[in-house]
């Protein structure tokens, strides 16, 4: 009996940061599409400062004259699949460069020279 609205011990409410959705089959389709796409991929929901970043490493990329395409990618189950917990995130050839932090043109360059060789 729940007394005051509070709930009985025993019921269990399963959440998690993609609605949800967190099942075999979701998750290997976002392991698959690490594999997949541009090498260059930003991710995050799509807020202000997911977009600074997007817009930090496409100057970045026009600066090194490196033609590439950049994903921006806002599946929740598919940033999960990178590990990361906090964006926005860079993933530069399928290894997460930066996380939680929007980065300064200077900052995207000198990652890609690093990474790039």
């Amino acid at each position: 009996m729940a007394l005051f609205g509070k709930k009985n011990k025993k019921e269990e409410t399963t959440s998690c940061c993609c609605g949800g959705n967190c099942n075999a089959e979701s998750m290997a389709q976002a392991e698959q599409a690490k594999k997949e796409g541009a090498s260059v991929k930003i991710l995050g929901s799509g807020c202000a400062k997911c977009n600074q970043l997007e817009a930090a490493t496409k100057a970045a990329l026009e600066q090194l004259n490196m033609d590439i395409t950049i994903d921006h990618i806002t599946d929740f189950t598919q940033i999960a699949a990178y590990g990361v917990m906090t964006t926005p995130a860079l993933v530069v050839d399928g290894k997460v460069v930066s996380y939680g932090k929007v980065l300064k043109v200077e900052e995207v360059v000198e990652i890609l020279q690093k990474v790039r060789g």
